[in-house]
């Protein structure tokens, strides 16, 4: 004969203390190593559901205040904020970011906050691409399959600016190989400096470790000094 089945209750919450739903509050942001949690990140580790405390405080950022945390901003993020992480990911990554990947580690949001703002990770992986191209305009002299910005343009370099160089260079360092998924750091560098009329375009830019940045750097100020 088979088993029988057993039916159960799941725990019930309502006479919970106050301060027990907060501790675990405070247990989730430690064991994160965060000054505030998310409503995934709650549910994902806790005991309890969030709408548990949602409900005893009236809202989640209610809870995140009784609890002595940072209010989380993800429903007011821009979609722009989204965007920037996910160019920080990919630095981080060395690739292009997975729905599994936007861990603590990485990422400030996570997987579930781009579904929930775009609909699935695939549309949300869509529409940064579109946005990282967004205004980029041929230049003067450019093929028409190598898109460029305008000649010059600011010496700061915008995160969508760095988002196309680093899909581009394959988040490589272009003169050593280096990897962000190897532990190195990567700049997007002007190739010719903007001081000295360099252009913040696609073709004066390019990936860069953070040690042959510096090399560079220090090969420029040894070359001026000899002048």
């Amino acid at each position: 004969m088979g088993r029988s089945m057993r039916f159960e209750l799941e725990t019930h919450n309502r006479n919970i203390p106050d301060e027990e739903l907060l501790g675990e509050l405070r247990r989730i942001a430690t064991l994160l190593a965060r000054e505030s949690v998310t409503i995934d990140q709650f549910n994902e580790h806790a005991r309890f559901h969030s709408t548990t405390l949602s409900r005893r405080f009236g809202t989640w950022f209610k809870a995140l205040d009784a609890a002595g945390l940072k209010r989380t901003r993800n429903l007011n993020l821009t979609n722009e904020q989204l965007f920037e992480n996910l160019v920080t990911v990919w630095l981080a990554l060395g690739h292009q970011p997975k729905y599994g990947d936007l861990t603590n580690e990485v990422s400030l949001y996570s997987s579930g906050t781009y579904e929930k703002r775009f609909g699935s990770w695939r549309k949300a992986l869509e529409a940064f691409v579109d946005w990282a191209n967004e205004g980029v305009l041929p230049e003067v002299g450019a093929s028409a399959n190598q898109p460029q910005l305008a000649p010059r343009g600011p010496r700061n370099i915008n995160w969508r600016l760095r988002a196309i160089v680093l899909m581009r260079d394959g988040a490589r360092c272009q003169l050593c190989g280096a990897e962000a998924r190897d532990g190195a750091k990567l700049h997007v560098d002007h190739i010719v400096p903007w001081s000295k009329g360099g252009e913040t375009a696609l073709h004066n830019l390019r990936v860069l470790c953070a040690v042959c940045n510096i090399g560079k750097s220090d090969v420029e100020i040894t070359a001026a000094a000899s002048l």
